[in-house]
């Protein structure tokens, strides 16, 4: 009898067979993502110049980053871009995602598809579109265009995390803090905002990221003294091999990594 129903519980031949082609298949996929993301971060720690042949381990080219002006100056350019930026994005976001919860709008449904355009518009089209709107309202290339542009595609992805925390939320939290003498706004700063804290941190660490991250974009809508660190790398990396690049990558993949678990991170608790 106990042949008989492990025989039963196991699975069919057929299917183990698939089950190891798609772990095989998802190992390969992983190995394509990530292996070159891991040579680079090796490299970053090669004495050669031309990082072609490992030849050694070494920290020069970090302390080489410390010592550039330029890469310093564009490091200090993308912190205040993102700053601004994560702070527009969260007031915009955290402020829509609760109107469009708290009303009922004709064209509610309408309104949350526009919102969403810029998060899967090509970076290339959103780039040129906002070129040529700030060309014709008069608008000079600068710090201010960047965040406007960098505002426009992260303040979709706060709005999304707080109204998905907004769905699991008690509403008559809200309306027990107006029963106590509360005031719509003081209700909503006092009750509503501590429930959606971590959705909106876990928004705020995206948008950071992102606007940190962000190239295409930032090279159509950045003027002079504003250049942020991507676009300064991809100038770097047009001029040819400089083993600084690959501690730079280093470092920002290391950044963005960290920031994306903490998002995650926060996201379960808010689901929580």
């Amino acid at each position: 009898m106990l042949k008989t129903s492990t025989s039963r519980l196991s699975p069919p031949s057929g299917l183990r067979l698939l089950n190891l082609g798609f772990g095989v298949w998802t190992a390969l996929v992983f190995v394509f993502l990530y292996l070159p993301i891991f040579v680079l971060v090796v490299y970053s720690f090669n004495t050669s110049r031309l990082n072609i042949l490992w030849e050694g381990f070494t920290l020069r080219w970090y302390l080489e980053i410390a010592d550039n002006v330029r890469i310093i100056r564009a490091l200090k350019n993308s912190l205040i871009v993102a700053s601004f930026t994560t702070l527009a994005s969260v007031i915009i976001g955290t402020a829509g995602a609760w109107l469009l919860h708290r009303y009922r709008y004709r064209f509610s449904r309408t309104i949350q598809t526009l919102i969403c355009v810029p998060m899967i518009m090509p970076e290339i089209v959103l780039g040129v579109s906002l070129l040529v709107f700030f060309t014709v309202v008069g608008l000079e290339l600068g710090y201010l265009t960047v965040i406007l542009a960098h505002v426009t595609f992260c303040f979709p992805f706060v709005l999304v995390a707080v109204q998905a925390r907004l769905q699991g939320l008690d509403p008559s939290l809200e309306e027990a803090a107006m029963d106590l003498g509360a005031s719509p706004l003081k209700a909503f700063w006092l009750v509503i905002i501590p429930c959606l804290r971590p959705a909106i941190v876990s928004g705020a660490l995206m948008a950071f990221t992102l606007s940190m991250d962000e190239l295409i974009v930032t090279v159509f809508t950045s003027g002079l003294g504003s250049a942020t660190l991507p676009t300064v790398v991809f100038g770097m990396a047009k001029i040819g091999l400089n083993p600084m690049l690959n501690a730079l990558s280093a470092v920002f993949v290391v950044t963005t990594i960290a920031f994306v678990l903490f998002s995650n991170h926060l996201k379960k608790l808010s689901a929580r």
